[in-house]
C-alpha cells in the first residue's frame, strides 16, 4: 500500500530530464488549464509541474493522432490531473488493495438457465447518484462501496440517497481498511453490516482526509446490508448476470496506465491493462456499440474522478475480451 505522498522535486526533475525550457507556444494553454482547474503552486514548483503537464499533453496528442488513423478505439484528453506523473497518480488515486477478504462468503456464479438482457443501464432506472470526486485520497474503495449500497437502497425503497464515503473512511479501520491509503469494498460492506448502518453524505460529508475519528450517527441510518456476495472470480458471464439481476456491482480494475488516467471517450481496451487490479469502481450496466461495421460489447463503469474525466465521469470498457483490466477479478455486492 502506497502512502499518498507526492514525489520529491529532485526525483521528478531527474525522471523528466527537466533541462528543457517550457514550450512558449503552450503558454496560453498552460495558463488556461491552471485557471480552469484553480491550480496554484508554491514558489519553485511551477516549472516542474508544467514540464509534467507538457509531457502528458504530448502523449495525449500522439495517442489521438494514432486514434484518428484507426489504431485505437478510444480518445484521451487533458484533465485536472494533468500535472501528475503516472507514479504520483497511482500513489494518490488508486487505493484498492487486492485480496484482504478471507471470511467465507456466498459466491454468485453464472447460471446457464438465466437469460440476461442485451443491454442494461441502471442510470436510466434511477439507481445511480451523480459522479463524485475522491480528490487526492486513495479512497476509491469507499466510493465503489457506496455506489453499490446506493443502488441497493434504491431497489428496496425507491429513494436515491447519496451515502457517506467519509463514514466508511473514518470508521472501518478495524476491518482492514486504510483510509486514504487504500481499502476493500468487501470490508466496507462488512462494516455496514456489523455497524448496523451507514450515514448519508448530507449528514457526514466528504473531506478527502483520513485523520478524523468516527462520527457515525445511529439516528441517521441511510443504508444497511446483511450480507456480502462475491462474484465468481474472473467470470464476466457471472458479472453480467449479477449486474442484470442485482443492480450496480462493485469491481476493481487495473487503472494504472497513462491511457486510463487520461481516458476521454470511446471503448477502452489496452495492451497496457493487466489483471493486477488497483482501483475500485462501480459497474452500472453494459451494452453494445457499432464500431467500424461490427458490434463491440462494453461494460459501463462509474468512476470517482469527477465528471471532468472520461464520458462525464464514466468509462466504457471492452467486455467479453478475457477479463479486460481485471474487471471481473474482484467483483462484489451487498445484500439486505
Amino acid at each position: 500500500q502506497l502512502g499518498a505522498m507526492a514525489m520529491p522535486l529532485w526525483l521528478l526533475l531527474a525522471l523528466l530530464g527537466c533541462t528543457t525550457a517550457p514550450d512558449p507556444a503552450l503558454e496560453e494553454m498552460w495558463e488556461g488549464w491552471k485557471s480552469l482547474h484553480a491550480k496554484e503552486y508554491p514558489a519553485g514548483a511551477e516549472a516542474t509541474r508544467r514540464a509534467v503537464w507538457e509531457q502528458n499533453l504530448r502523449r495525449i496528442q500522439q495517442h489521438n493522432r494514432e486514434e484518428a488513423r484507426g489504431q485505437h478505439s478510444f480518445r484521451l484528453a487533458m484533465n485536472h490531473h494533468g500535472d501528475l506523473t503516472d507514479e504520483e497518480f497511482n500513489q494518490l488515486l488508486n487505493g484498492f488493495s487486492p485480496a484482504g477478504w478471507d471470511e467465507p462468503a456466498p459466491i454468485f456464479k453464472a447460471s446457464a438457465a438465466l437469460k440476461t438482457p442485451a443491454e442494461v443501464d441502471w442510470r436510466t432506472k434511477g439507481y445511480v447518484t451523480p459522479v463524485k470526486n475522491q480528490g487526492h485520497c486513495g479512497s476509491c474503495w469507499a466510493f465503489s462501496a457506496t455506489g453499490a449500497l446506493e443502488g441497493l437502497v434504491f431497489k428496496q425503497t425507491g429513494k436515491l440517497v447519496v451515502l457517506s464515503e467519509q463514514n466508511l473512511i473514518d470508521c472501518s479501520w478495524k476491518l482492514g481498511n486504510h483510509g486514504c491509503r487504500g481499502g476493500y469494498m468487501t470490508c466496507a460492506f462488512r462494516y455496514v453490516q456489523d455497524n448496523g448502518g451507514l450515514n448519508s453524505e448530507h449528514l457526514y460529508p466528504y473531506t478527502a482526509t483520513d485523520t478524523s475519528s468516527c462520527q457515525y450517527n445511529p439516528q441517521d441510518r441511510a443504508a444497511n446490508c446483511s450480507a456480502t456476495w462475491l462474484v465468481a472470480q474472473g467470470s464476466e458471464a457471472a458479472l453480467e448476470q449479477a449486474v442484470a439481476t442485482v443492480g450496480p456491482v462493485s469491481v476493481a480494475v487495473d487503472a494504472s496506465s497513462f491511457h486510463f488516467h487520461f481516458y476521454k471517450s470511446g471503448i477502452f481496451s489496452s495492451k497496457f491493462c493487466s489483471q493486477r487490479v488497483n482501483h475500485g469502481m462501480l459497474v452500472v450496466g453494459y451494452g453494445t456499440s457499432q464500431e467500424h461495421g461490427h458490434n463491440v460489447s462494453y461494460w459501463i463503469l462509474k468512476n470517482s474522478w469527477s465528471e471532468r474525466w472520461g464520458e462525464q465521469g464514466y468509462i466504457r470498457l471492452l467486455k467479453g475480451a478475457d477479463n479486460q483490466c481485471g474487471v471481473a477479478s474482484q467483483a462484489s455486492f451487498p445484500m439486505l
